[in-house]
């Protein structure tokens, strides 16, 4: 009984890995789907319609799931902080998109945005961190400054393209941390559904000057474009994210953003011919290194 108990937990925790895995090239995806947004329309519509679409879907997960809609007033502030926040990341997603590569860009982003988050965490907070931990930091430095072409290029990396992908990966990290109180005191799907909501209304008093519901201003394919980010990288792959963080452990989901970057990388080079450098690639795994150095717990004698 016990080996069928165990052969049943390994096949259901190896569902969740595969729906984080799913999940997570998505993700990717929809750095390449973006930018095809963004040069159908322009920075301030696409960022609208992306989480208007996401919240009209969510709508019947949350509905589905019966997540409860409640939060204390903290929990409600840091929720309206963190929509106000990711309302800003996606203007600066389809901005950095309608001028430079995608599969850079979620290469870029995904591997500064959790340095970055460790840094703020350790000046913000004061956390103690150990030997390793430091260790793990430089590694990371060495893998930023790779990704940001420091070594051959100095500080040329200061272009409108790499500028909105650094401002995309410092307001993530912001997120993060603030997504990290907010979780505490609200359900993630519901946190999720409020995140929606407020980036939705914030990016639609930018995207009013641009006229967003005149649909015939936009052709079909920003509208077959914007409702697959909206609704597969946004809706369905945060659902399966934190399903799946749920059975896997909050601890291990930091590594598997990784995965990231690889479907920004596969998809950008099948729709855009983008190939990724040398930099970008020891750059990313630099990173990887870091994050999971830092994450690692050690195992109790």
């Amino acid at each position: 009984m016990a080996i069928i108990a165990f052969m049943n937990e390994t096949r259901t925790t190896t569902r969740y890995f595969i729906g984080m895995i799913i999940a997570m090239l998505f993700w990717g995806v929809a750095w390449t789907a973006g930018k095809v947004a963004a040069e159908h329309s322009n920075a301030e519509v696409a960022a609208f319609w992306r989480y208007a679409v996401s919240f009209i879907t969510i709508l019947p997960v949350i509905w589905y799931l019966k997540i409860p809609l409640q939060s204390d007033r903290i929990g409600w502030f840091y929720m309206i902080a963190a929509g106000a926040l990711t309302s800003l990341f996606n203007y600066l997603f389809f901005a950095g998109l309608s001028h430079g590569q995608a599969g850079y860009g979620g290469t870029m982003v995904t591997a500064l945005a959790p340095l970055l988050t460790y840094f703020m965490s350790i000046v913000i907070f004061g956390i103690t961190i150990t030997t390793r931990q430091i260790i793990a930091l430089i590694i990371g430095l060495f893998g930023a400054a790779i990704l940001l072409r420091i070594p051959s290029e100095g500080f040329a990396f200061l272009t409108i393209e790499s500028s909105y992908f650094l401002g995309c990966a410092l307001v993530w990290s912001l997120v993060t941390i603030v997504s990290q109180k907010a979780t505490k005191r609200a359900d993630p799907m519901f946190y999720t559904l409020v995140v929606f909501a407020v980036a939705g209304f914030i990016n639609m008093l930018f995207a009013l000057p641009h006229h967003p519901f005149d649909f015939n201003a936009y052709d079909r394919t920003f509208w077959e474009t914007i409702i697959f980010v909206g609704l597969v990288p946004g809706t369905f792959s945060t659902a399966l994210f934190f399903l799946s963080a749920g059975k896997i452990g909050a601890h291990r989901t930091g590594v598997f953003m990784f995965i990231v970057p690889v479907g920004a990388i596969l998809s950008s080079w099948a729709v855009y011919g983008e190939i990724p450098t040398l930099s970008t690639l020891v750059g990313c795994v630099l990173a990887f290194i870091a994050v999971v150095l830092f994450n690692i717990k050690r195992s109790k004698i």
